[in-house]
């Protein structure tokens, strides 16, 4: 995809999904990912991820330990009632703020920022928020902070943003290139946020259909 593709994008919608019934697993089980707990919530959803995932962020990691690097798992899994009440947040804030704008225009803004509830990776169990640390844990600059929106990081925290310092870049482009190594694709609005077996990234990728839908973790018990 050489332009960016929003998650509202009806060409998203129409990739089917053929779940394959893997399960949601705690990244926190074994040790192998530093997990920050900024985005935990009562029932620990956000510490979970499709097993697929897991393992291929273990993967993208091994190639930065010689850096003395690892990622910073920030949020993974989120419920699909909980995705809902973010997007309705954000499309809220919008519509505040741009009184002229019609329902479509808010429903593709808002997608740049957070996923429509319907084709949510997060959801799926597909999705993680992440960044680059250094063995202790502290946070490398990626140019904002993490789930900074448009508005306020003047567009930073799009992937390939030029306002941000040749550092930033940097570290943005070595976060990029282990995780793509590893088979994961980018949402281009969110340097943060990689999927893998979603439909954004059966879309990407040319992949027929997406392995994981949106998924309870109630299933899991």
């Amino acid at each position: 995809m050489n332009e960016i593709v929003l998650m509202s994008d009806p060409s998203v919608a129409a990739i089917p999904v053929a779940d394959c019934g893997e399960p949601l697993v705690d990244v926190r089980r074994d040790g192998r990912l530093l997990v920050d707990t900024r985005k935990q919530d009562p029932a620990d959803a956000f510490a979970h991820l499709r097993e697929g995932v897991l393992e291929r962020l273990v993967k993208a990691q091994t190639l930065l330990l010689p850096q003395g690097l690892r990622l910073l798992f920030v949020e993974g899994y989120r419920p699909p009632s909980l995705q809902r009440a973010y997007f309705e947040e954000y499309a809220d804030q919008l519509r505040a703020e741009n009184p002229d704008w019609s329902a479509a225009r808010i429903h593709s803004a808002a997608s740049r920022y957070v996923s429509p509830p319907d084709i949510a990776p997060h959801s799926a169990g597909a999705a993680v928020d992440l960044t680059l640390a250094d063995t202790e844990g502290r946070e490398l600059d990626l140019g904002t902070r993490m789930n900074a929106n448009p508005e306020e990081s003047d567009g930073a925290c799009y992937t390939h943003a030029a306002n941000i310092t040749a550092e930033a870049r940097a570290n943005r482009e070595l976060l990029g290139s282990v995780l793509t190594s590893a088979g994961l694709v980018n949402y281009p609005t969110e340097w943060w946020h990689w999927s893998f077996g979603d439909r954004y990234w059966a879309l990407g990728s040319g992949e027929a259909a997406a392995l994981y839908g949106p998924k309870e973790l109630a299933e899991e018990a």
